[in-house]
């Protein structure tokens, strides 16, 4: 046997890693908006880091849901995140480490550590979001009427393709 064919998959197994193929036009869509979306979010991520205050996606992701959800465990906080619950350690550990959050014990279970955000984590995101919101204030208020219009309309589908589907 050579050695390929010693480490090579069984065909039935790799047949169902394969996701179907759809309709070229909508291959084609789906491209377009991967890369239309992907370059947005890059440039507001580069417009609210010129003040060199900014997170990571990870970091203020974590830094997001932690004020969201209240003081969670690292564990649910890995979950939400879709991380993998070390990765989640060393975030909430940098988020610590900076100042952004903090870690409580769990009133019910003292063996339990959750994460909550700090005064200075707050002020940290909103300045984030006010910085971001004013970026795409500019920009959409560089579009006609009717392309506003049409992106106001647009939103809610865009809001369910980030949705789950299950």
């Amino acid at each position: 046997m050579t050695p390929r064919a010693a480490t090579a998959k069984p065909r039935a197994a790799t047949a169902k890693l394969r996701e179907p193929r759809p309709e070229p036009e909508i291959a084609e869509l789906a491209s377009h908006l991967r890369l239309a979306v992907a370059r947005l979010s890059r440039r507001i991520r580069q417009e609210a880091a010129a003040t060199g205050e900014e997170l990571t996606a990870s970091t203020q992701g974590a830094l997001a849901s932690i004020e969201r959800l209240g003081p969670i465990t690292l564990g649910d906080l890995a979950a939400v995140e879709r991380v993998q619950p070390p990765s989640m350690t060393r975030i909430v550990a940098r988020l610590e480490e900076w100042g952004y959050a903090t870690r409580v014990v769990d009133p019910d279970d003292r063996r339990v550590a959750r994460a909550a955000i700090t005064d200075a984590g707050r002020e940290l995101l909103a300045r984030s979001r006010t910085r971001k919101d004013a970026y795409l204030a500019r920009r959409v208020a560089e579009l006609t009427d009717a392309e506003r219009a049409l992106l106001a309309r647009a939103l809610p589908l865009l809001e369910r393709l980030q949705d789950d589907g299950s």
